[in-house]
């Protein structure tokens, strides 16, 4: 299994993460922001969600993409153990 910091390290995937703070989107609208193939930005999903920094919901016939706050509530308090 991958780390959260591998999945961090890219910066493709750490786009993904800032377009999806401004909510929900599906990988359409997510992949409109970028000029990549869509299997890549399927590969950077999937490591995404993988890692869960990442969650998606089926609705309908699309799935929808958002942050996994809890995720990222964890790694902030790793870094502050770190300042101690």
């Amino acid at each position: 299994m991958r780390s959260i910091w591998e999945a961090l390290s890219d910066p493709t995937r750490r786009e993904i993460l800032v377009i999806l703070k401004k909510g929900e989107l599906t990988a359409g609208q997510i992949y409109e922001h970028f000029d990549i193939t869509k299997p890549s930005l399927s590969h950077h999903l999937s490591i995404l969600k993988e890692t869960n920094l990442v969650f998606s919901k089926k609705v309908g016939q699309n799935i929808i993409y958002a942050l996994n706050l809890v995720a990222f509530n964890e790694v902030i308090e790793y870094i502050r153990g770190l300042k101690k």
